[in-house]
């Protein structure tokens, strides 16, 4: 029997899925022959050592794990779980961290929204490549010169992903998703950043997982991503850009499923929609935004921070009564910890990078009492 390109991997992708623990060879095996027809294991077997570890774990005992998925702690283990250390600034704590780790010890329907700005292919906040952009050596992290004596932040470049990549970033959001859905109260927006090369994959993926596709909205900026004419060859094709120079970014929206209807649900829980901006003016899904200025970044420094003016717009819309916490699972600078602590709502962040942490601690309070100019 014939079958499609990828066919194997993907019932063994969906067995593992579904289940809270490892799972042996031949475990794998009889569930996959349950969904497509006869498998042999040793192509079952072959799947599995050809994706691992971008894809599978490889566990003790022979037994494969969904890459970003954790065997199931019992209760007794995630009370007994130690801590992680943690910075605090008015109502926002920060905790140094792995967010999957920290949201399997939340208890359910504690967090009210999310917004967040995370690594768009997981390679580029990888140690190896971090280190590299630290140094200045590039990697996939583009490095832009210098203008005019202002030293400009780092690009990750996309299009270099593997296909490996791909599947490895699909997976982990899918992943993430999951544990987020079991925290988060119904009605709760969830808010990503993303980019239009990737947004397709983590959209899929969230909505995989069990939330509900509300959206986009549109940061309205001019980056320096795109419009680039060939390399090494510029002089040439003088006419031409490789990709269209990009003038926006997308903010995926999700929502947990509300209970009963959105009224219902706001009486109980607080969530189900977006605060107005004025009682004549709704939450608008285009936001108008410059790039991060010089004077934030020096408060900041991360290669990804988003700008206070934007973040407040957006941060105070998420909550729609204005009660609630507001997670930044991937936290890096803590912009949207110090977004939500100039507006007046309670936070809290993860972040798993050390060096970045300390950044964080030290911008918080910072980046909260910066004076965005009123627009």
């Amino acid at each position: 029997m014939r079958r499609r390109p990828g066919e194997v991997r993907d019932a063994i992708v969906q067995v593992l899925e579904g289940r809270g623990s490892a799972a042996t060879v031949q475990e794998i095996t009889s569930q996959v022959v349950q969904l497509i027809g006869d498998v042999p294991s040793s192509s079952v077997r072959s799947y599995l050592r050809l994706n691992t570890p971008e894809l599978f774990v490889r566990m003790d005992r022979a037994q494969y794990l969904l890459n970003g998925f954790e065997e199931s702690a019992s209760p007794h283990a995630r009370a007994a779980a130690v801590e992680a250390p943690s910075f605090e600034c008015g109502q926002a704590t920060l905790y140094l961290d792995d967010c999957n780790k920290w949201l399997d010890r939340q208890a359910p329907n504690s967090i009210h929204a999310v917004v967040t700005d995370p690594p768009y292919g997981l390679v580029e906040y990888s140690d190896v490549e971090q280190d590299k952009m630290r140094l200045g050596k590039g990697g996939v992290w583009r490095i832009p010169p210098s203008f005019d004596g202002s030293i400009r932040a780092p690009l990750p470049r996309f299009t270099v992903l593997k296909a490996t990549d791909l599947d490895a970033l699909e997976q982990f959001f899918l992943a993430w998703g999951r544990r987020l859905l079991r925290v988060l109260v119904p009605g709760a927006n969830v808010v990503v950043a993303s980019n239009p090369l990737l947004s397709y994959l983590v959209s899929g993926a969230l909505s995989r997982a069990g939330l509900e596709r509300r959206g986009e909205i549109v940061r309205l900026v001019m980056t320096m991503r795109g419009g680039d004419r060939p390399k090494a060859a510029h002089v040439e094709f003088n006419d031409v850009s490789v990709m269209p120079r990009s003038m926006w970014e997308p903010w995926l929206v999700f929502r947990k499923p509300i209970e009963g209807r959105v009224q219902d649900n706001l009486r109980r829980w607080g969530t189900g929609g977006f605060r107005r901006v004025s009682a004549t003016k709704p939450f608008g899904d285009v936001i108008e935004s410059a790039p991060t200025r010089a004077t934030e970044r020096k408060l900041a420094p991360h290669p990804s921070l988003k700008p206070q003016a934007f973040l407040r717009k957006l941060v105070r819309g998420v909550l729609p009564l204005g009660q609630g916490i507001i997670l930044d699972p991937f936290a890096g600078a803590a912009s949207t910890l110090a977004a939500a602590q100039a507006v007046g709502y309670q936070s809290v962040g993860v972040e798993r990078d050390a060096e970045y942490f300390r950044i964080a601690s030290a911008a918080l309070p910072r980046l909260a009492a910066f004076q965005v100019a009123p627009r």
